[in-house]
Parts: C-alpha cells; structure tokens; sequence
C-alpha cells in the first residue's frame, strides 16, 4: 500500500510512532487509486495505537487489506507494534520501534484473463489458456519492521523505518520465488509558526506551515515526495508533488479539518505520468479518532 495522507497512518508509516502522542488514536484509511481502470487498486485499514508513558512506551494494532484487477488478487496484513521513548533532555526526544506482522496472499484465477483467452473473431474472453495454474492460490507468511523517530519540541523531526526485514517469501509458484524486498522511508518535517514568525511554538489559532520530505527506496524502486501543510484551526491544507526516480509520478492536494477529536480528511492524487487522465489519479479519505481517558 502506498498511502499519500502518510500521517493519516502514522504507525504504518514507522512503527517507532506508535503511542506518541498523549490520547490513543484509532485510525481508519480508504484509498481507491485509478478508479477509471475498474478497482484496479483499493486499500482499507484499522489502526489503533496508545501510549505506555509509565513505562515510557506506546504500541500499536492495524490490520490492512489490498484489493488489486477487481478482487483478482488480494494480501492481507496483521501487525502489532512496540516503541520505546527515550528522553535525550527536556526538549528532545528519540523513539524506537518494532513491528512484527502477518500476511495472507491470495489469488482467484478464474477472475485472471490472458490475451491466448481472447477471441480475435468474437473479442470474448471464452477460450481457454495455456498459462500454468499456481500452486498455492493463497500463501502466508511472517514479517518484521523497524523505526527510528528523532523529535525537538513542536519544532521539528525526522524519522527512517525499515520495512521487510526477513524479506519473506511470496509465491504462488513452486518454481518461482518472489520475495518481499526491503523498503527504508526517511521522513522529515519543520513547524513554521507564521503568526509569530517563530519556529514550533504553536498556540491554538496560529498558522502553522509544515514543509515535508518524504523519500522511499524498495529494492530497484525509489520516490520522493515533497510537500507542505498548511494549518490553522480547525482546518488543514495540503500539497505535495511524488517524483519517481523515472519519471513525475503524481500531484496530491489534501483538505482536512478537526472537531474536538476527530479528524477527517481527503486528498486526490493527479496523475502527472503517462497514465494520466486514464487511470483517473487516486481518492484517499481517512478518520480519526483521539480517545482521551484522563
């Protein structure tokens, strides 16, 4: 999955986030990207993550679900996370974290059409096809991440999250092994007050400018993200542009806002690469939820 409300998700993100904040946060992320193409791609996730502060700790639970071509392939992932707080001094803070997770792939066949399928006299999908059937239409395997997450007051911070540690293996094919390749994120954000033109130092009602960076790397793969958030309560404003290391991939623009303890957002990936205006960008919506016992 590849979210662009990256903070909407947080524990996702890097599992070293889990319990920072004072309030637990139940989190829930839906994001349909290139709707023109038929469901090409939907994500759903549960999140849930508190903080431990008599032990200087916080953990967290998601689950998240991945549909891909209608339901024709599909992976499923369970994971439970643990973060330790280390306070460096009265300002700055140093997070660890750890995830441990488990996946389910699936595959329906029947829902898979090849072009030996196709009639070239009819254009039907009603021949049958040479291609080899899987092995096992569902597989299961165990994963593990770690996080680092670096805070100084409401100032700034900077996380890096390694992702697929074990580089599990994936395959539906006996013959043909596909793994999980490892994903390092390194995050980084500054809080801008522009009312009082100072940096971090935030009151209720200022302006607030957040710059971001966001940059990933999965095996051969790699993007960056660049952004800014603009907030003044109780409404929020984004924008970022993702870049490939091929080509421009997408512009992202995020409107939100926050009752009390909600929170709502929603954002829409335009499509700047070659697929624009086929794939129909990407909507993301995400709620959540600061439940608060104090």
């Amino acid at each position: 999955a590849s979210f662009s409300q990256f903070y909407a998700h947080p524990i996702y993100l890097n599992p070293a986030l889990a319990g920072n904040t004072e309030c637990g946060r139940l989190n829930l992320n839906y994001r349909n990207q290139w709707p023109s193409l038929s469901q090409a791609f939907l994500t759903y996730s549960v999140a849930y993550d508190q903080n431990l502060p008599s032990i200087n700790s916080g953990y967290g639970l998601f689950i998240m679900r991945n549909d891909q071509g209608d339901g024709a392939y599909s992976r499923t992932q369970a994971a439970a996370i643990y973060a330790y707080k280390l306070q460096l001094s009265a300002r700055s803070t140093l997070q660890f974290g750890m995830k441990a997770a488990f996946y389910q792939e699936s595959i329906q066949w029947e829902k898979l059409i090849f072009p030996d399928m196709i009639s070239s006299s009819t254009g039907l999908a009603n021949l049958p096809t040479s291609e080899l059937q899987p092995n096992k239409p569902t597989v299961y395997t165990a994963d593990f991440a770690t996080g680092l997450s670096y805070g100084y007051d409401d100032k700034f911070f900077v996380g890096l999250s390694a992702d697929h540690l074990s580089q599990p293996e994936l395959s539906f094919y006996d013959t043909n092994i596909e793994r999980l390749r490892l994903r390092t994120t390194l995050h980084a954000g500054l809080n801008i007050n522009a009312t009082n033109q100072t940096i971090g130092e935030v009151e209720k009602g200022d302006l607030l400018i957040q710059p971001n960076l966001l940059f990933l790397q999965q095996d051969e793969y790699s993007q960056l993200n660049m952004g800014v958030y603009f907030a003044k309560a109780p409404f929020v404003a984004g924008l970022w542009y993702k870049h490939s290391a091929q080509n421009a991939d997408a512009i992202t623009v995020l409107l939100g806002m926050q009752w009390d303890n909600l929170r709502v957002g929603y954002s829409y990936d335009y499509t700047v690469s070659q697929l624009a205006g086929r794939g129909g960008g990407a909507h993301e919506v995400s709620l959540g939820w600061d439940i608060c016992v104090y």
